[in-house]
C-alpha cells in the first residue's frame, strides 16, 4: 500500500510534476494543496504520513502551515520535508534537525528526486 504524501506549495506545475514523479516509482500516493490556506483542513481530512511543504507561499508561508501543524493534536507528529529556493545545492546537511517527536529536514528546489525518495523513505521509517 503506497505511503500517503501531502504537497502543499501554491506553484501547479511544481505540484503536478512532484505529484507525477513520485507516485510514478508506486511508493507514494500524492494529495496536492495549492493553497495553504486549505492545507490544515486537507491534512486532517486525508491524514498523510508524511507532509512536503513549501516555505515561501502568499498568504500563509510554510512557517504558519507548519505551527498549525504542530498546534494539532491529531497532526503534530507528523513529518514534514520543508521544500525551498532559498537554499543553495548542498546545504541541506546544514539545517536537518533530529527530535524526537519528528524528522524535520530542508530540501532545495528544483528537487532532485532520489534525494527526495530517499528523505520520504526515511521521514516515514
Amino acid at each position: 500500500m503506497p505511503s500517503k504524501v501531502l504537497a502543499v506549495d501554491d506553484d501547479q506545475h511544481f505540484t503536478n510534476m512532484l505529484k507525477m514523479n513520485l507516485e510514478r516509482s508506486g511508493e507514494f500516493e500524492v494529495k496536492v494543496v495549492n493553497d495553504p490556506s486549505r492545507a490544515l483542513e486537507t491534512a486532517r481530512a486525508y491524514r498523510p504520513q508524511v507532509v512536503l511543504l513549501d516555505i515561501i507561499m502568499p498568504k500563509l508561508d510554510g512557517g504558519d502551515v507548519l505551527l498549525q501543524f504542530r498546534e494539532d493534536p491529531d497532526l503534530h507528529k507528523t513529518p514534514v520535508i520543508m521544500l525551498t529556493a532559498l537554499l543553495s545545492d548542498g546545504d541541506e546537511e546544514n539545517w536537518k534537525t533530529d527530535d524526537a517527536d519528528q524528522e524535520m529536514g530542508f530540501l532545495s528546489k528544483p528537487v532532485d528526486m532520489d534525494l527526495l525518495v530517499g528523505t520520504l523513505r526515511r521521514a516515514l521509517g
